[in-house]
């Protein structure tokens, strides 16, 4: 028992080019677990304990692993639709030569490195893993949701080629969504593309993939343009009226890129002829055709200011637009107008958080009244002169120290939700009660309908208001509120309830 209690207090283990897999289902194999290292990195161990459900995966690098830990602790993977939880083991690397009953996993490992080495001859060996592959072809059909910036013929291939040679790539718009074509070279790739790449986004909070296999068994490629490119055929015209675009028979940039994920989004390593987008929320995917300021998106400028109406002039404060719209992105000016104190312009770091905060703001109650959030025309605030009467309403908040998201390792990147009920608290002095905080919500006109403090971290906790409008004014008043000693309470919305 003794030992049991040390062993459940212990420290968690320091980083290890080895993980621990728990919690497995005992009918996933060794090739579903090593994909689950795929996207981060190449794999070069693999070790199943099948009786305990657990498994140890060796990474090649120490920051594969690291890439892989951080990004899966937040949000586990699922296997057979049952979560699993990945964490450092004590093992520095894993030695599986002598191992009984591994001889089915090392043949899926040498199976998947095959794929990511672009070794086509994988059937065989995936076969000895029990079959893993299901009977499909080796065309994806892509579809992208909430375009919000633009996805180009040369980002999709930047992604998925990380998973083998892509052949050909066909993109076109149907029932108002942005799709695409992209054929393999083999269907083993196909199948550990969609395996790893389904549901991630490219970009923070925007563009992600749906992907599932095509009925189609080959492309039928024309042209070689910026909607269609066979990669096996340099000879290709370009079509009418498209712009010329340089083919290359192995990537478009001369550089291989390096997949990784953070949050949920989708970034690469690219070399320095590509410009990556400035400044959004977490890291970008980059686009040949992107520019600090002006994004080149039909019907969405690369503007960051943001106009808001049917603001309730009696209540609405430049500090409270600054509290609320920094939950979506780091706010650097507000201006209420002096002469219609309805309307607001609220400046953001960039384009992609001004989008985020009209996704998730227009439309909310605030002060009893529905707001509305658009882009303005304006690609900046204009300071007031000195002189010029204002009468506060104008504020510059860039260099503000409640920006959430000006370190770029922030973990507010992975928890951007939209308005909601139940508020997270967080940086709670261990002096703080429970009757406190609900004391403190009321007292600001709240009704506590629920509390909760983490079982693990009692800095953290989640409370239930009446309505969502009580929560956007909860959070408005009391976000940065100081309970003494330089101790300062964090709100933010939860997608939990209690």
């Amino acid at each position: 028992n003794e030992k049991k209690k040390s062993k459940g207090n212990r420290l968690p283990c320091s980083p290890s080019r080895v993980l621990h897999i728990r919690q497995i289902p005992n009918d996933v194999t060794g090739a579903e677990v090593v994909s689950l290292g795929l996207p981060f990195g190449k794999v070069t161990n693999l070790l199943m304990l099948r009786g305990k459900g657990q498994a140890f995966l060796e990474m090649a690098s120490l920051d594969a692993a690291v890439s892989m830990v951080n990004y899966y602790t937040p949000a586990p993977p699922h296997l057979h639709d049952q979560p699993v939880y990945i964490q450092y083991s004590n093992y520095k690397e894993l030695r599986t030569d002598n191992q009984h009953n591994q001889a089915r996993p090392q043949a899926a490992l040498q199976g998947v490195n095959a794929v990511q080495h672009g070794n086509l001859g994988i059937t065989n060996a995936l076969a000895a893993e029990g079959g893993v592959l299901p009977n499909h072809g080796s065309v994806l059909r892509i579809v992208v949701e909430n375009v919000f910036y633009p996805v180009t013929l040369d980002m999709l291939y930047q992604i998925f080629s990380k998973f083998g040679f892509v052949v050909k790539i066909v993109m076109f718009h149907k029932n108002n969504q942005f799709q695409a074509l992209l054929q393999y070279a083999d269907a083993t790739n196909a199948y550990y593309a969609k395996m790893s790449l389904d549901g991630y986004s490219i970009y923070t909070g925007c563009c992600t993939l749906r992907i599932d296999f095509s009925k189609l068994t080959n492309l039928t490629v024309k042209y070689n343009n910026d909607k269609s490119r066979d990669f096996t055929r340099i000879d290709l015209p370009f079509g009418d009226g498209q712009r010329a675009v340089e083919t290359s028979l192995s990537t478009p940039f001369g550089k291989k890129p390096s997949l990784l994920m953070s949050s949920d989004a989708i970034y690469t390593s690219l070399g320095p002829s590509v410009p990556p987008v400035p400044g959004a929320l977490g890291p970008l995917m980059v686009t040949t055709s992107a520019a600090p300021g002006h994004m080149a998106i039909p019907g969405i400028p690369g503007n960051s200011v943001l106009l808001v109406s049917n603001l309730n002039p009696e209540a609405i404060t430049p500090y409270g637009l600054f509290i609320l719209f920094g939950v979506y992105g780091d706010v650097h000016r507000v201006k209420i107008m002096f002469k219609k104190r309805g309307i607001a312009l609220v400046q953001m770091a960039d384009a992609t958080q001004a989008q985020l905060a009209i996704n998730y703001l227009n439309g909310q109650r605030l002060y009893g009244r529905v707001m509305h959030a658009t882009l303005s025309k304006y690609q900046t605030i204009q300071l007031p002169r000195e002189g010029q009467e204002d009468k506060g309403l104008t504020k510059d908040y860039s260099n503000s120290p409640l920006h959430r998201f000006k370190n770029p390792c922030s973990k507010n990147f992975q928890n951007i939700f939209p308005p909601s009920a139940t508020l997270h608290l967080s940086n709670i002095p261990p002096s703080v009660t429970v009757d406190d905080l609900k004391n403190l919500f009321t007292s600001k006109g709240s009704t506590v309908k629920g509390f909760k403090f983490f079982q693990k971290d009692c800095k953290m906790a989640l409370i239930q208001l009446g309505s969502v409008e009580e929560a956007v004014h909860a959070l408005i008043e009391l976000h940065n509120h100081d309970f003494g000693e330089n101790q300062h309470l964090r709100v933010s919305f939860s997608k939990s309830s209690i």
